[in-house]
């Protein structure tokens, strides 16, 4: 079809999330040997116009709050272009490895959320 398969959008948010947490001063794997992990709760998509095979693209992602849960909002748009491609949402909560329940945000995160 000459369009990007549409499951990959959820790789291209987790690699922005990855990246924005990174820019933000907290690389995951610090917050793993933290022991805390931020696995998904929930997903939302929306498809406003096609990815082309080839296209160079732009993801941008955004944190609108931080709690016991952290959602983060997704745009895709072609490089250079201001046409929202795709949006989302994706939900994550912080759980504490050891004991297998959310938690609240840990210090790192919240420093990192600080600036």
């Amino acid at each position: 079809m000459g369009v990007a398969y549409h499951a990959h959008v959820l790789d291209w948010f987790e690699a922005a999330r990855t990246e924005a947490l990174r820019d933000a001063g907290l690389p995951y794997r610090e917050l793993e040997a933290s022991g805390v992990i931020m696995p998904v709760v929930d997903v939302a998509l929306k498809y406003h116009a096609s990815v082309f095979y080839d296209d160079l693209i732009a993801i941008e992602a955004t944190f609108p709050s931080l709690g016991v849960r952290l959602p983060v909002d997704y745009a895709v748009r072609r490089d250079g272009e201001d046409a929202v491609l795709v949006s989302g949402r994706v939900t994550l909560c912080f759980v504490d490895v050891a004991r297998k329940r959310p938690v609240g945000p840990p210090d790192i995160v919240r420093a990192a959320f600080a600036t």
